[in-house]
């Protein structure tokens, strides 16, 4: 006998599709994000007065590194009269010479650029950056554990106190747009960014990924105020599980397992009213990410009736032709990935896919309604963040970097620690003469991973304020000793490379005391440049620890 509340779920179920094709046959599709009359119109009334470069600029995300002089430190005025004057182009992103900048230096680029899009094209930029566990591209923002480790904690309020750290903190900085959080399914752990994400379960990352994009963008999606930023919820999808575990490289994901695990948790974050996403570099079963009008334009603008902005991983329109050839060249590819749904291109190094975009829908081959449809969204999310009433805004900002945002970090750090076993070693006494070794005892950027400071994670650069393993150590008991054995070897995009020539010192320095502290691991490393083919702990480290 099956029982009545089956039926009442079976019923529901049956009448609450939101599918295109339900909504083609007279149902309807309620928007995930609810409209505004107010921005529509705004909306409206700048797109009509656009021509087709400005609408072809505002689709174009160029990387600093375009505009900075030969310093690498300070913007080239010819430059930007060049990106923005000649190309029009909507948006910047990333930090000068790849390294962190200050609040204060980074507000006032930003304010510069600003200056200069409201004087050539009348439309603000949109400025993001990469903040993915905390302000970690200011060199005085605060930091909070990465997402791997709030994971861990199973506490949703340390997702929203990041969440909100991060969103002050940015826009402090003039900053509107954080391209976070990451919500990928961490499912091979060979993949070298596994640390980024919630780890491998679909409730816990939705429900994780879900409280960070509110605590970020705050409780309106179409006002979104001077104390948050829009997110982009990254990366849409299937990104976690490369059949290599490489980075970038291709998912085979079965059609079940992708809609009901995979896409949850992106689903519950534009039903949240997440603002944009940035889509997977590389392909699921054998189609690319940014060509897959399905996943793009079907399962989310269509089926979810989400009015939001799509953007592209670094370059990848490029990889449409340069890496996966399902296009001829450039020309084909940006064709193909603005019909597949994708709204603005990260086309780092060069603007002239702007020129690329107007020879487009001139032959159309992008017809104007898809081209205007991209525009709307970009200019919905401008509108949405008040940059056309506030290009620049101004404000103290007094709980920058606090003591309230470093004491939420550090109990998220001490949630987060899992203890593997304890047989009767701890606590010390303090009294013990204690011995510290191995290549992370001494190591800020293995401590915080990367995306801190710089893309791969070099924070002993600047952060000696703060205390490594051994700092600490030495900072709590009296006799402690320290001899390294194994050392990271400082080798560009080879976080791997170690030194074991001191093995031998540390095995006799080991011979006198009561308590070895051995830190192994990893160093920090972050996208293509940490692809690994061995899982196991390093030979040098294994050897360290033997002898």
């Amino acid at each position: 006998m099956i029982p009545k509340s089956f039926w009442k779920v079976l019923t529901w179920a049956a009448t609450a599709c939101t599918c295109a094709a339900c909504a083609s046959q007279g149902g309807s599709v309620k928007p995930a994000i609810p409209a505004d009359k107010a921005v529509e119109a705004k909306v409206e009334q700048v797109l009509k007065g656009m021509t087709l470069e400005e609408k072809a600029g505002q689709l174009v995300q160029i990387n600093i590194s375009a505009l900075e002089d030969d310093t690498r430190e300070a913007l080239d005025p010819a430059k930007l009269d060049r990106v923005i004057g000649h190309y029009k182009v909507g948006s910047i992103l990333n930090v000068m010479h790849d390294r962190a900048h200050s609040r204060e230096a980074t507000a006032a680029m930003v304010r510069r650029i600003q200056e200069v899009s409201m004087e050539q094209i009348g439309i603000p930029c949109l400025y993001g950056l990469d903040m993915i566990h905390g302000a970690t591209y200011l060199t005085d923002g605060s930091f909070f554990p990465q997402e791997i480790n709030l994971a861990a904690t199973f506490n949703r309020e340390y997702a929203a106190m990041m969440g909100h750290a991060m969103a002050y903190e940015t826009r402090a900085a003039q900053v509107p747009w954080v391209f976070s959080p990451v919500m990928d399914l961490g499912r091979d752990p060979r993949w070298p960014r596994l640390w980024e994400s919630w780890g491998e379960d679909p409730y816990l990352q939705a429900e994780m990924a879900r409280t960070e994009t509110l605590a970020i963008q705050g409780d309106d999606p179409n006002h979104i105020d001077l104390e948050h930023t829009a997110v982009s919820i990254k990366h849409f999808m299937g990104y976690g599980v490369p059949l290599t575990g490489k980075d970038r490289t291709p998912a085979y994901i079965a059609e079940n397992d992708l809609r009901e695990k995979f896409f949850r948790p992106f689903k519950e974050c534009f039903q949240a009213g997440a603002l944009t996403a940035m889509v997977n570099s590389a392909s699921i079963n054998g189609v690319p990410t940014h060509a897959n009008h399905k996943l793009l334009t079907g399962w989310v603008k269509e089926q979810l009736g989400w009015d939001g902005m799509l953007v592209t991983d670094w370059a990848d329109i490029d990889n449409l032709y340069a890496r996966d050839h399902v296009a001829a060249d450039k020309r084909e590819a940006v064709k193909m990935g603005i019909n597949a749904g994708i709204d603005m291109i990260m086309d780092p190094y060069d603007p002239a896919c702007c020129e690329v975009i107007v020879d487009l829908v001139r032959s159309g081959d992008i017809p104007m309604s898809r081209l205007d449809d991209a525009v709307r969204r970009v200019l919905r999310l401008k509108v949405r963040l008040g940059l056309f009433e506030h290009p620049t805004w101004e404000g103290e900002y007094t709980e920058f970097a606090s003591p309230k945002f470093a004491g939420q970090s550090y109990a998220a750090a001490l949630e987060s620690e899992v203890l593997l076993k304890n047989e009767g070693v701890l606590p010390l006494k303090g009294t013990e003469h204690i011995l510290v070794t191995g290549p992370n005892a001494n190591s800020l950027r293995a401590l915080n991973g990367g995306w801190s400071y710089t893309w791969q994670g070099a924070a002993d650069d600047f952060a000696p304020e703060y205390n490594t393993i051994l700092e600490a150590l030495q900072r709590r008991f009296g006799r402690v000793a320290y001899e390294p054995g194994v050392q990271y070897v400082e080798v560009p995009m080879a976080w791997q490379a170690e030194d074991a020539r001191g093995i031998p010192r540390a095995v006799a320095a080991a011979r006198g005391v009561d308590v070895i502290v051995v830190c192994v691991g990893e160093n920090s490393y972050c996208e293509t440049p940490g692809n690994m083919d061995d899982l196991n702990l390093s030979a040098n480290q294994k050897e360290l620890v033997r002898q």
